[in-house]
Protein backbone atom coordinates (compact mmCIF):
# COMPACT_ATOMS: atom_id res chain seq x y z
CA UNK A 1 0.00 0.00 0.00
CA UNK A 2 1.28 3.46 -0.88
CA UNK A 3 1.92 5.96 1.90
CA UNK A 4 1.54 9.13 -0.15
CA UNK A 5 -0.29 11.94 1.68
CA UNK A 6 -4.06 11.80 1.50
CA UNK A 7 -5.61 15.04 0.25
CA UNK A 8 -9.37 14.78 0.26
CA UNK A 9 -12.44 16.86 -0.52
CA UNK A 10 -15.39 16.17 1.83
CA UNK A 11 -18.98 16.84 0.69
CA UNK A 12 -21.84 16.50 3.19
CA UNK A 13 -24.95 18.55 3.97
CA UNK A 14 -24.88 17.83 7.71
CA UNK A 15 -22.85 20.63 9.37
CA UNK A 16 -22.39 18.70 12.62
CA UNK A 17 -21.09 15.62 10.82
CA UNK A 18 -18.76 17.75 8.68
CA UNK A 19 -17.34 19.44 11.73
CA UNK A 20 -16.92 16.20 13.69
CA UNK A 21 -15.21 14.34 10.86
CA UNK A 22 -12.99 17.28 10.02
CA UNK A 23 -11.80 17.61 13.61
CA UNK A 24 -11.22 13.85 13.88
CA UNK A 25 -9.21 13.72 10.66
CA UNK A 26 -6.98 16.60 11.74
CA UNK A 27 -5.22 14.23 14.14
CA UNK A 28 -4.28 11.75 11.40
CA UNK A 29 -0.77 12.20 9.98
CA UNK A 30 -0.31 12.43 6.20
CA UNK A 31 -3.98 13.31 5.77
CA UNK A 32 -5.33 16.73 4.87
CA UNK A 33 -8.88 17.85 4.21
CA UNK A 34 -8.31 20.36 1.42
CA UNK A 35 -11.90 21.56 1.60
CA UNK A 36 -15.08 20.66 3.51
CA UNK A 37 -18.19 21.80 1.63
CA UNK A 38 -21.93 21.40 1.82
CA UNK A 39 -23.15 21.30 -1.78
CA UNK A 40 -22.16 19.66 -5.03
CA UNK A 41 -22.00 23.02 -6.80
CA UNK A 42 -19.35 24.39 -4.45
CA UNK A 43 -17.41 21.14 -4.74
CA UNK A 44 -17.31 21.41 -8.54
CA UNK A 45 -16.15 25.03 -8.30
CA UNK A 46 -13.33 24.07 -5.94
CA UNK A 47 -12.28 21.15 -8.13
CA UNK A 48 -12.26 23.38 -11.19
CA UNK A 49 -10.03 25.91 -9.43
CA UNK A 50 -7.71 23.17 -8.19
CA UNK A 51 -7.49 21.59 -11.66
CA UNK A 52 -6.19 24.87 -13.07
CA UNK A 53 -3.50 25.29 -10.40
CA UNK A 54 -2.42 21.83 -9.27
CA UNK A 55 -4.36 18.73 -10.42
CA UNK A 56 -2.60 16.63 -7.75
CA UNK A 57 -3.85 18.75 -4.86
CA UNK A 58 -6.84 16.41 -4.33
CA UNK A 59 -6.52 12.63 -4.66
CA UNK A 60 -9.85 11.55 -3.08
CA UNK A 61 -13.45 12.77 -2.90
CA UNK A 62 -15.52 11.65 0.11
CA UNK A 63 -19.23 12.36 -0.25
CA UNK A 64 -22.76 11.67 0.95
CA UNK A 65 -25.79 11.35 -1.36
CA UNK A 66 -27.44 14.67 -0.49
CA UNK A 67 -29.08 14.28 2.90
CA UNK A 68 -28.99 10.50 2.50
CA UNK A 69 -32.72 10.06 3.24
CA UNK A 70 -34.99 11.08 0.37
CA UNK A 71 -35.15 9.21 -2.93
CA UNK A 72 -34.77 12.46 -4.85
CA UNK A 73 -31.63 13.33 -2.92
CA UNK A 74 -30.17 9.89 -3.60
CA UNK A 75 -30.86 10.16 -7.31
CA UNK A 76 -29.25 13.59 -7.42
CA UNK A 77 -26.26 12.09 -5.60
CA UNK A 78 -25.92 9.38 -8.24
CA UNK A 79 -26.17 12.02 -10.96
CA UNK A 80 -23.43 14.06 -9.29
CA UNK A 81 -21.17 11.01 -9.07
CA UNK A 82 -21.74 10.38 -12.77
CA UNK A 83 -20.87 14.01 -13.53
CA UNK A 84 -17.80 13.81 -11.31
CA UNK A 85 -16.60 10.66 -13.03
CA UNK A 86 -17.08 12.25 -16.46
CA UNK A 87 -15.15 15.40 -15.54
CA UNK A 88 -12.39 13.73 -13.53
CA UNK A 89 -12.15 10.07 -14.59
CA UNK A 90 -9.01 9.39 -12.54
CA UNK A 91 -10.25 10.91 -9.28
CA UNK A 92 -11.27 8.22 -6.72
CA UNK A 93 -14.65 8.55 -5.00
CA UNK A 94 -15.55 7.14 -1.57
CA UNK A 95 -19.19 7.12 -0.49
CA UNK A 96 -19.51 7.84 3.24
CA UNK A 97 -23.23 7.57 3.76
CA UNK A 98 -26.04 6.43 6.06
CA UNK A 99 -27.72 4.52 3.21
CA UNK A 100 -27.47 0.72 3.18
CA UNK A 101 -29.72 -0.34 0.28
CA UNK A 102 -27.82 -2.83 -1.84
CA UNK A 103 -29.50 -1.67 -5.04
CA UNK A 104 -28.34 1.91 -4.51
CA UNK A 105 -24.82 0.76 -3.66
CA UNK A 106 -24.66 -1.37 -6.80
CA UNK A 107 -25.87 1.60 -8.84
CA UNK A 108 -23.16 3.76 -7.28
CA UNK A 109 -20.52 1.15 -8.09
CA UNK A 110 -21.73 0.80 -11.65
CA UNK A 111 -21.24 4.52 -12.35
CA UNK A 112 -17.70 4.57 -10.97
CA UNK A 113 -17.80 5.03 -7.19
CA UNK A 114 -14.72 3.27 -5.82
CA UNK A 115 -15.78 2.53 -2.25
CA UNK A 116 -18.39 2.77 0.48
CA UNK A 117 -18.35 3.09 4.28
CA UNK A 118 -21.43 3.66 6.44
CA UNK A 119 -21.49 6.60 8.80
CA UNK A 120 -20.36 5.40 12.19
CA UNK A 121 -17.43 3.37 10.86
CA UNK A 122 -14.52 3.44 13.35
CA UNK A 123 -11.95 6.08 12.51
CA UNK A 124 -9.09 3.62 11.99
CA UNK A 125 -11.17 1.59 9.53
CA UNK A 126 -12.38 4.73 7.74
CA UNK A 127 -8.82 6.01 7.28
CA UNK A 128 -7.77 2.60 5.95
CA UNK A 129 -10.66 2.69 3.47
CA UNK A 130 -9.70 6.18 2.33
CA UNK A 131 -6.11 5.11 1.77
CA UNK A 132 -7.19 1.98 -0.11
CA UNK A 133 -9.49 3.88 -2.45
CA UNK A 134 -6.98 6.70 -2.98
CA UNK A 135 -4.35 4.10 -3.97
CA UNK A 136 -6.55 2.84 -6.79
CA UNK A 137 -8.33 -0.02 -5.04
CA UNK A 138 -11.88 -0.35 -3.79
CA UNK A 139 -13.35 -0.74 -0.33
CA UNK A 140 -16.96 -1.85 0.07
CA UNK A 141 -18.41 -2.30 3.52
CA UNK A 142 -21.31 -4.75 3.70
CA UNK A 143 -23.16 -5.60 6.93
CA UNK A 144 -20.38 -6.45 9.43
CA UNK A 145 -17.48 -6.83 7.01
CA UNK A 146 -15.45 -4.87 4.57
CA UNK A 147 -14.87 -6.13 1.04
CA UNK A 148 -11.46 -4.91 -0.08
CA UNK A 149 -10.73 -5.59 -3.72
CA UNK A 150 -7.63 -3.77 -4.94
CA UNK A 151 -8.09 -2.63 -8.53
CA UNK A 152 -11.13 -4.87 -8.88
CA UNK A 153 -14.71 -4.13 -9.85
CA UNK A 154 -16.29 -7.22 -8.23
CA UNK A 155 -18.51 -6.87 -5.19
CA UNK A 156 -18.29 -10.43 -3.83
CA UNK A 157 -18.10 -10.95 -0.07
CA UNK A 158 -15.59 -13.29 1.48
CA UNK A 159 -17.74 -16.06 2.85
CA UNK A 160 -15.17 -17.03 5.47
CA UNK A 161 -15.76 -13.70 7.21
CA UNK A 162 -19.54 -14.13 7.42
CA UNK A 163 -21.05 -14.98 10.79
CA UNK A 164 -24.60 -16.38 10.72
CA UNK A 165 -26.94 -14.29 12.80
CA UNK A 166 -30.68 -14.92 12.87
CA UNK A 167 -31.35 -11.47 14.32
CA UNK A 168 -29.41 -9.67 11.58
CA UNK A 169 -32.48 -8.36 9.62
CA UNK A 170 -34.02 -6.89 12.78
CA UNK A 171 -30.66 -5.42 13.83
CA UNK A 172 -30.26 -3.80 10.43
CA UNK A 173 -33.78 -2.35 10.60
CA UNK A 174 -33.17 -1.01 14.10
CA UNK A 175 -29.83 0.50 13.09
CA UNK A 176 -31.38 2.10 9.99
CA UNK A 177 -34.13 3.65 12.11
CA UNK A 178 -31.57 4.94 14.58
CA UNK A 179 -29.34 6.45 11.91
CA UNK A 180 -32.29 8.03 10.10
CA UNK A 181 -33.68 9.51 13.31
CA UNK A 182 -30.33 10.85 14.43
CA UNK A 183 -29.76 12.40 11.00
CA UNK A 184 -33.12 14.19 11.21
CA UNK A 185 -32.41 15.37 14.75
CA UNK A 186 -28.92 16.59 13.80
CA UNK A 187 -30.29 18.53 10.83
CA UNK A 188 -32.94 20.23 12.98
CA UNK A 189 -30.43 20.84 15.77
CA UNK A 190 -28.05 22.51 13.33
CA UNK A 191 -30.84 24.80 12.07
CA UNK A 192 -31.81 25.77 15.63
CA UNK A 193 -28.17 26.43 16.52
CA UNK A 194 -27.80 28.73 13.51
CA UNK A 195 -30.92 30.67 14.56
CA UNK A 196 -29.54 31.06 18.09
CA UNK A 197 -26.45 32.75 16.64
CA UNK A 198 -28.49 35.47 14.93
CA UNK A 199 -27.59 38.86 16.46
CA UNK A 200 -30.34 40.89 18.07
CA UNK A 201 -32.66 37.92 18.63
CA UNK A 202 -35.51 38.80 21.04
CA UNK A 203 -35.17 37.30 24.51
CA UNK A 204 -38.39 35.28 24.21
CA UNK A 205 -37.36 33.78 20.85
CA UNK A 206 -33.92 32.95 22.24
CA UNK A 207 -35.45 31.18 25.23
CA UNK A 208 -37.79 29.16 22.99
CA UNK A 209 -34.95 28.14 20.66
CA UNK A 210 -32.72 27.21 23.60
CA UNK A 211 -35.50 24.98 24.92
CA UNK A 212 -35.89 23.33 21.52
CA UNK A 213 -32.14 22.74 21.41
CA UNK A 214 -32.18 21.00 24.80
CA UNK A 215 -35.15 18.85 23.75
CA UNK A 216 -33.40 17.78 20.54
CA UNK A 217 -30.24 16.87 22.44
CA UNK A 218 -32.29 14.82 24.91
CA UNK A 219 -34.15 13.11 22.04
CA UNK A 220 -30.86 12.21 20.37
CA UNK A 221 -29.56 10.71 23.62
CA UNK A 222 -32.75 8.68 24.13
CA UNK A 223 -32.68 7.43 20.55
CA UNK A 224 -29.14 6.22 20.96
CA UNK A 225 -30.07 4.41 24.19
CA UNK A 226 -33.37 2.85 23.08
CA UNK A 227 -32.38 1.60 19.62
CA UNK A 228 -29.03 0.11 20.54
CA UNK A 229 -29.03 -3.62 21.23
CA UNK A 230 -27.74 -4.96 24.57
CA UNK A 231 -24.81 -6.55 22.77
CA UNK A 232 -23.86 -3.23 21.15
CA UNK A 233 -24.27 -1.43 24.48
CA UNK A 234 -22.05 -4.03 26.14
CA UNK A 235 -19.43 -3.53 23.44
CA UNK A 236 -19.55 0.22 24.09
CA UNK A 237 -18.78 -0.45 27.77
CA UNK A 238 -15.73 -2.68 27.15
CA UNK A 239 -12.75 -1.31 29.10
CA UNK A 240 -10.00 0.34 27.13
CA UNK A 241 -7.58 -2.45 28.01
CA UNK A 242 -9.78 -5.00 26.19
CA UNK A 243 -10.16 -2.97 23.01
CA UNK A 244 -8.09 -3.87 19.95
CA UNK A 245 -4.78 -1.99 19.91
CA UNK A 246 -4.53 0.93 17.57
CA UNK A 247 -1.91 1.17 14.91
CA UNK A 248 1.13 3.19 16.06
CA UNK A 249 0.45 6.09 13.72
CA UNK A 250 -3.21 6.35 14.69
CA UNK A 251 -2.42 5.99 18.39
CA UNK A 252 0.18 8.75 18.22
CA UNK A 253 -2.23 10.96 16.30
CA UNK A 254 -5.00 10.53 18.84
CA UNK A 255 -2.59 11.15 21.70
CA UNK A 256 -1.41 14.30 19.95
CA UNK A 257 -5.04 15.36 19.44
CA UNK A 258 -5.70 14.97 23.17
CA UNK A 259 -2.68 17.01 24.25
CA UNK A 260 -2.42 19.60 21.49
CA UNK A 261 -5.24 21.32 19.65
CA UNK A 262 -3.99 21.58 16.07
CA UNK A 263 -5.41 24.27 13.83
CA UNK A 264 -7.35 23.68 10.68
CA UNK A 265 -5.62 24.22 7.39
CA UNK A 266 -6.19 27.78 6.16
CA UNK A 267 -8.07 26.51 3.12
CA UNK A 268 -10.43 24.45 5.25
CA UNK A 269 -11.04 27.30 7.67
CA UNK A 270 -11.80 29.70 4.82
CA UNK A 271 -13.97 27.17 3.02
CA UNK A 272 -16.08 26.52 6.12
CA UNK A 273 -16.56 30.24 6.75
CA UNK A 274 -17.34 31.08 3.13
CA UNK A 275 -19.77 28.15 2.87
CA UNK A 276 -21.70 29.49 5.86
CA UNK A 277 -21.73 32.93 4.26
CA UNK A 278 -23.03 31.52 0.96
CA UNK A 279 -25.81 29.76 2.83
CA UNK A 280 -26.82 33.00 4.54
CA UNK A 281 -26.85 34.82 1.22
CA UNK A 282 -29.89 32.70 0.38
CA UNK A 283 -31.86 34.68 3.01
CA UNK A 284 -33.91 37.70 1.91
CA UNK A 285 -31.67 40.74 1.44
CA UNK A 286 -34.20 43.43 2.36
CA UNK A 287 -32.82 46.19 4.57
CA UNK A 288 -34.67 45.96 7.91
CA UNK A 289 -32.67 48.73 9.61
CA UNK A 290 -33.55 52.42 9.73
CA UNK A 291 -30.25 53.27 7.98
CA UNK A 292 -30.42 53.53 4.16
CA UNK A 293 -27.85 51.46 2.25
CA UNK A 294 -26.64 52.11 -1.27
CA UNK A 295 -27.50 48.57 -2.35
CA UNK A 296 -31.15 49.12 -1.35
CA UNK A 297 -31.81 50.50 -4.82
CA UNK A 298 -30.88 47.16 -6.45
CA UNK A 299 -33.25 44.29 -7.06
CA UNK A 300 -32.68 41.38 -4.70
CA UNK A 301 -31.17 39.14 -7.40
CA UNK A 302 -28.66 41.88 -8.28
CA UNK A 303 -27.78 42.38 -4.61
CA UNK A 304 -27.14 38.65 -4.25
CA UNK A 305 -25.13 38.54 -7.47
CA UNK A 306 -22.95 41.44 -6.34
CA UNK A 307 -22.34 39.97 -2.87
CA UNK A 308 -21.47 36.58 -4.39
CA UNK A 309 -19.00 38.28 -6.72
CA UNK A 310 -17.29 40.20 -3.91
CA UNK A 311 -17.00 36.99 -1.88
CA UNK A 312 -15.37 35.25 -4.84
CA UNK A 313 -12.93 38.12 -5.38
CA UNK A 314 -12.11 38.11 -1.68
CA UNK A 315 -11.24 34.41 -1.94
CA UNK A 316 -8.96 35.16 -4.90
CA UNK A 317 -7.31 37.97 -2.96
CA UNK A 318 -6.66 35.71 0.02
CA UNK A 319 -5.08 33.11 -2.28
CA UNK A 320 -2.80 35.77 -3.76
CA UNK A 321 -1.78 36.90 -0.27
CA UNK A 322 -0.90 33.33 0.70
CA UNK A 323 1.11 32.87 -2.47
CA UNK A 324 3.04 36.10 -1.79
CA UNK A 325 3.85 34.86 1.74
CA UNK A 326 2.77 38.11 3.32
CA UNK A 327 3.62 38.63 6.98
CA UNK A 328 1.03 39.40 9.63
CA UNK A 329 2.35 42.87 10.49
CA UNK A 330 2.01 43.93 6.85
CA UNK A 331 -1.76 43.57 6.90
CA UNK A 332 -2.27 46.86 8.75
CA UNK A 333 -0.06 48.67 6.23
CA UNK A 334 -1.92 47.15 3.27
CA UNK A 335 -5.47 47.40 4.60
CA UNK A 336 -6.52 50.41 2.52
CA UNK A 337 -4.85 48.98 -0.58
CA UNK A 338 -6.58 45.62 -0.12
CA UNK A 339 -10.00 47.23 0.24
CA UNK A 340 -9.43 49.49 -2.77
CA UNK A 341 -8.27 46.56 -4.94
CA UNK A 342 -11.24 44.44 -3.85
CA UNK A 343 -13.63 47.29 -4.66
CA UNK A 344 -12.07 47.95 -8.07
CA UNK A 345 -12.06 44.34 -9.22
CA UNK A 346 -15.67 43.97 -8.05
CA UNK A 347 -16.72 47.01 -10.12
CA UNK A 348 -14.83 45.77 -13.17
CA UNK A 349 -16.34 42.28 -13.07
CA UNK A 350 -19.85 43.37 -12.09
CA UNK A 351 -20.34 46.02 -14.77
CA UNK A 352 -17.93 44.61 -17.37
CA UNK A 353 -14.50 45.85 -18.31
CA UNK A 354 -15.52 47.25 -21.68
CA UNK A 355 -19.15 48.10 -20.99
CA UNK A 356 -20.48 51.30 -22.52
CA UNK A 357 -23.72 53.17 -22.01
CA UNK A 358 -25.50 55.81 -24.02
CA UNK A 359 -26.04 59.10 -22.16
CA UNK A 360 -27.34 62.15 -24.07
CA UNK A 361 -26.32 60.74 -27.47
CA UNK A 362 -22.85 59.81 -26.21
CA UNK A 363 -21.41 56.34 -25.64
CA UNK A 364 -19.57 56.47 -22.35
CA UNK A 365 -17.36 53.78 -20.85
CA UNK A 366 -18.93 52.94 -17.51
CA UNK A 367 -15.67 52.10 -15.71
CA UNK A 368 -14.01 55.41 -16.57
CA UNK A 369 -16.91 57.14 -14.86
CA UNK A 370 -17.21 54.87 -11.85
CA UNK A 371 -13.50 54.78 -11.00
CA UNK A 372 -12.97 58.56 -11.07
CA UNK A 373 -13.21 59.60 -7.41
CA UNK A 374 -11.51 56.66 -5.72
CA UNK A 375 -10.11 58.80 -2.90
CA UNK A 376 -13.53 60.15 -1.91
CA UNK A 377 -15.09 56.71 -1.85
CA UNK A 378 -12.19 55.29 0.17
CA UNK A 379 -12.59 58.05 2.74
CA UNK A 380 -16.37 57.73 3.00
CA UNK A 381 -16.78 53.93 2.91
CA UNK A 382 -13.79 51.65 2.40
CA UNK A 383 -11.46 53.03 5.06
CA UNK A 384 -14.27 52.87 7.63
CA UNK A 385 -14.91 49.13 7.27
CA UNK A 386 -14.03 47.76 10.73
CA UNK A 387 -12.03 44.71 11.82
CA UNK A 388 -10.67 43.95 8.33
CA UNK A 389 -7.17 43.10 9.54
CA UNK A 390 -8.56 40.85 12.26
CA UNK A 391 -10.56 38.89 9.67
CA UNK A 392 -7.64 38.57 7.25
CA UNK A 393 -5.31 37.51 10.06
CA UNK A 394 -7.83 34.92 11.21
CA UNK A 395 -8.12 33.43 7.70
CA UNK A 396 -4.47 33.69 6.64
CA UNK A 397 -2.55 33.01 9.85
CA UNK A 398 -5.24 31.36 11.98
CA UNK A 399 -4.82 33.79 14.84
CA UNK A 400 -7.30 33.93 17.69
CA UNK A 401 -10.16 36.30 16.98
CA UNK A 402 -10.27 39.09 19.55
CA UNK A 403 -13.58 40.88 19.32
CA UNK A 404 -16.27 42.20 21.64
CA UNK A 405 -13.87 42.14 24.60
CA UNK A 406 -13.29 38.38 24.20
CA UNK A 407 -10.67 36.19 22.56
CA UNK A 408 -11.94 33.11 20.70
CA UNK A 409 -9.83 30.07 19.68
CA UNK A 410 -9.60 29.56 15.94
CA UNK A 411 -11.47 26.27 15.83
CA UNK A 412 -14.29 27.39 18.14
CA UNK A 413 -17.85 27.95 16.94
CA UNK A 414 -17.78 31.39 18.56
CA UNK A 415 -14.81 32.45 16.44
CA UNK A 416 -16.57 31.32 13.30
CA UNK A 417 -19.75 33.16 14.29
CA UNK A 418 -17.87 36.40 14.98
CA UNK A 419 -15.77 36.08 11.81
CA UNK A 420 -18.95 35.52 9.82
CA UNK A 421 -20.40 38.80 11.12
CA UNK A 422 -17.24 40.68 10.13
CA UNK A 423 -17.25 39.02 6.71
CA UNK A 424 -20.90 39.87 6.04
CA UNK A 425 -20.35 43.50 7.02
CA UNK A 426 -17.30 43.68 4.74
CA UNK A 427 -19.29 42.31 1.78
CA UNK A 428 -22.19 44.72 2.35
CA UNK A 429 -19.92 47.77 2.74
CA UNK A 430 -17.86 46.96 -0.37
CA UNK A 431 -21.12 46.45 -2.26
CA UNK A 432 -22.24 49.89 -1.05
CA UNK A 433 -18.98 51.23 -2.43
CA UNK A 434 -19.68 49.62 -5.80
CA UNK A 435 -23.14 51.21 -6.01
CA UNK A 436 -22.23 54.68 -4.72
CA UNK A 437 -20.48 56.02 -7.89
CA UNK A 438 -23.30 54.60 -9.98
CA UNK A 439 -25.77 56.72 -7.99
CA UNK A 440 -23.54 59.77 -8.34
CA UNK A 441 -23.17 59.67 -12.12
CA UNK A 442 -25.70 57.31 -13.73
CA UNK A 443 -28.56 57.13 -11.25
CA UNK A 444 -31.36 58.20 -13.61
CA UNK A 445 -30.23 56.46 -16.81
CA UNK A 446 -33.01 54.23 -18.13
CA UNK A 447 -30.73 51.35 -19.11
CA UNK A 448 -29.27 51.26 -15.61
CA UNK A 449 -32.73 51.37 -14.04
CA UNK A 450 -34.00 48.51 -16.19
CA UNK A 451 -30.98 46.30 -15.54
CA UNK A 452 -30.43 46.86 -11.82
CA UNK A 453 -33.12 48.77 -9.91
CA UNK A 454 -36.05 47.47 -7.96
CA UNK A 455 -39.57 48.56 -8.84
CA UNK A 456 -40.05 50.69 -5.72
CA UNK A 457 -37.09 52.96 -6.58
CA UNK A 458 -37.42 53.40 -10.31
CA UNK A 459 -39.06 56.83 -10.75
CA UNK A 460 -36.92 59.96 -10.88
CA UNK A 461 -38.57 61.36 -7.78
CA UNK A 462 -37.96 58.20 -5.74
CA UNK A 463 -34.33 58.04 -6.94
CA UNK A 464 -33.70 61.64 -5.89
CA UNK A 465 -35.39 61.07 -2.55
CA UNK A 466 -33.20 57.99 -2.04
CA UNK A 467 -30.05 59.95 -2.90
CA UNK A 468 -31.05 62.70 -0.45
CA UNK A 469 -31.53 60.07 2.27
CA UNK A 470 -28.02 58.79 1.57
CA UNK A 471 -26.60 62.31 1.73
CA UNK A 472 -28.17 62.84 5.13
CA UNK A 473 -26.85 59.46 6.22
CA UNK A 474 -23.28 60.53 5.38
CA UNK A 475 -23.70 63.80 7.31
CA UNK A 476 -25.21 62.12 10.35
CA UNK A 477 -22.56 59.42 10.29
CA UNK A 478 -19.64 61.83 9.96
CA UNK A 479 -20.82 64.38 12.51
CA UNK A 480 -22.95 62.45 15.03
CA UNK A 481 -23.19 58.66 14.71
CA UNK A 482 -19.51 57.92 14.12
CA UNK A 483 -18.22 60.18 16.94
CA UNK A 484 -20.83 58.63 19.22
CA UNK A 485 -19.68 55.11 18.26
CA UNK A 486 -16.04 56.11 18.86
CA UNK A 487 -16.92 57.55 22.26
CA UNK A 488 -18.88 54.40 23.15
CA UNK A 489 -16.01 52.12 21.98
CA UNK A 490 -18.03 50.10 19.52
CA UNK A 491 -18.33 49.30 15.84
CA UNK A 492 -21.61 49.12 13.95
CA UNK A 493 -21.87 46.01 11.74
CA UNK A 494 -24.40 45.06 9.09
CA UNK A 495 -25.22 41.35 9.13
CA UNK A 496 -27.48 38.98 7.22
CA UNK A 497 -30.27 37.43 9.29
CA UNK A 498 -33.30 35.33 8.22
CA UNK A 499 -35.50 38.42 7.87
CA UNK A 500 -32.97 40.49 5.87
CA UNK A 501 -30.02 42.82 6.46
CA UNK A 502 -29.88 43.93 10.10
CA UNK A 503 -27.36 45.85 12.16
CA UNK A 504 -25.59 45.04 15.40
CA UNK A 505 -22.69 46.47 17.36
CA UNK A 506 -19.56 44.99 18.95
CA UNK A 507 -17.18 46.42 21.49
CA UNK A 508 -13.78 47.61 20.25
CA UNK A 509 -11.24 49.99 21.87
CA UNK A 510 -11.12 53.22 19.83
CA UNK A 511 -9.09 55.54 22.06
CA UNK A 512 -6.71 56.53 19.26
CA UNK A 513 -9.61 57.65 17.10
CA UNK A 514 -11.13 59.51 20.03
CA UNK A 515 -7.96 61.56 20.49
CA UNK A 516 -7.98 62.58 16.82
CA UNK A 517 -11.54 63.95 16.82
CA UNK A 518 -11.94 67.66 16.18
CA UNK A 519 -14.54 70.31 15.30
CA UNK A 520 -18.14 69.10 15.27
CA UNK A 521 -17.37 65.41 16.07
CA UNK A 522 -15.38 66.55 19.11
CA UNK A 523 -18.25 68.80 20.22
CA UNK A 524 -20.63 65.84 19.92
CA UNK A 525 -18.47 63.72 22.24
CA UNK A 526 -18.21 66.63 24.72
CA UNK A 527 -21.98 67.02 24.70
CA UNK A 528 -22.37 63.31 25.32
CA UNK A 529 -19.91 63.50 28.20
CA UNK A 530 -21.69 66.55 29.62
CA UNK A 531 -25.01 64.73 29.28
CA UNK A 532 -23.60 61.73 31.11
CA UNK A 533 -22.21 63.99 33.85
CA UNK A 534 -25.33 66.08 34.36
CA UNK A 535 -27.93 63.37 33.79
CA UNK A 536 -27.72 61.75 37.26
CA UNK A 537 -27.87 65.15 39.03
CA UNK A 538 -30.65 66.32 36.77
CA UNK A 539 -32.58 63.16 37.46
CA UNK A 540 -32.10 63.65 41.21
CA UNK A 541 -33.23 67.27 40.93
CA UNK A 542 -36.28 66.33 38.89
CA UNK A 543 -37.08 63.56 41.38
CA UNK A 544 -36.84 66.07 44.26
CA UNK A 545 -38.98 68.61 42.45
CA UNK A 546 -41.46 65.92 41.55
CA UNK A 547 -41.68 64.81 45.19
CA UNK A 548 -42.22 68.46 46.26
CA UNK A 549 -44.96 68.97 43.70
CA UNK A 550 -46.65 65.75 44.78
CA UNK A 551 -46.43 66.86 48.44
CA UNK A 552 -47.95 70.26 47.66
CA UNK A 553 -50.73 68.78 45.56
CA UNK A 554 -51.63 66.06 48.02
CA UNK A 555 -50.93 67.55 51.43
CA UNK A 556 -51.71 71.26 50.95
CA UNK A 557 -53.86 71.73 47.89
CA UNK A 558 -55.61 68.42 48.41
CA UNK A 559 -56.39 69.05 52.06
CA UNK A 560 -57.51 72.60 51.26
CA UNK A 561 -59.86 71.38 48.60
CA UNK A 562 -61.09 68.73 51.00
CA UNK A 563 -61.88 71.33 53.66
CA UNK A 564 -63.65 73.55 51.16
CA UNK A 565 -65.70 70.63 49.92
CA UNK A 566 -66.53 69.66 53.48
CA UNK A 567 -67.67 73.18 54.28
CA UNK A 568 -69.87 73.29 51.21
CA UNK A 569 -71.46 69.99 52.10
CA UNK A 570 -72.06 71.12 55.70
CA UNK A 571 -73.60 74.40 54.46
CA UNK A 572 -75.93 72.50 52.15
CA UNK A 573 -76.94 70.29 55.07
CA UNK A 574 -77.67 73.29 57.32
CA UNK A 575 -79.87 74.93 54.69
CA UNK A 576 -81.84 71.72 54.32
CA UNK A 577 -82.47 71.43 58.07
CA UNK A 578 -83.67 75.09 58.27
CA UNK A 579 -86.11 74.52 55.43
CA UNK A 580 -87.48 71.42 57.18
CA UNK A 581 -88.03 73.32 60.44
CA UNK A 582 -89.74 76.15 58.60
CA UNK A 583 -92.13 73.76 56.87
CA UNK A 584 -92.88 71.96 60.12
CA UNK A 585 -93.75 75.24 61.85
CA UNK A 586 -95.93 76.43 58.96
CA UNK A 587 -97.94 73.23 59.02
CA UNK A 588 -98.99 73.64 62.71
CA UNK A 589 -102.62 74.90 63.30
CA UNK A 590 -102.80 78.45 64.57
Amino acid sequence: MSHRPLKLLLIDQDPIFRLGLRVALEAIPNLEAIAVVETDTIALQILAEIAEKDPNQVNLVVLEFGNGRSTTSQQLGLQFCRQLRALYPNLPILLLSSIQEQGLLLAAKSIGVNGYCPKGTPLSELVAAMQEVADGGSYWFQDTQAIITPNSSLLTPNSSLLTPNSSLPFSKLRNNLRLSGIANINATLAAVTVQLQVPGLPVLDRAILAGQRRELQAARWLLNRLLVSPQERQEEQIPVAHQPPLTPSLSNAIQQRQTVSPLLSPGTLQSALFTSCINKLQFPLRNVTDIPLEIDIFREDKKRELLYLILQKLADQLDELRASQIEMNQLYELKNTLMRDLWQVAIIDFFGKFSRIKVVNQNIEILNLLLENTEVLQRDILQKIPLVCELYSYLLFQTELSIDNSSYPVVSAEAKSQALMILENLLIQVANGVVQPLLNYLADVEEIKQNFYGRQLISTREIERFRNDLSWKYRLKNYINEPKAVFESRYELFVIVPRGIANTSVYAPRNQELVKLSNIPLVVTLLLEFSDAIAPRLKSLLAFLGSGIVFILTQIVGQGLGLIGRGILQGIGSVSSVEKNFRRNSDRPK
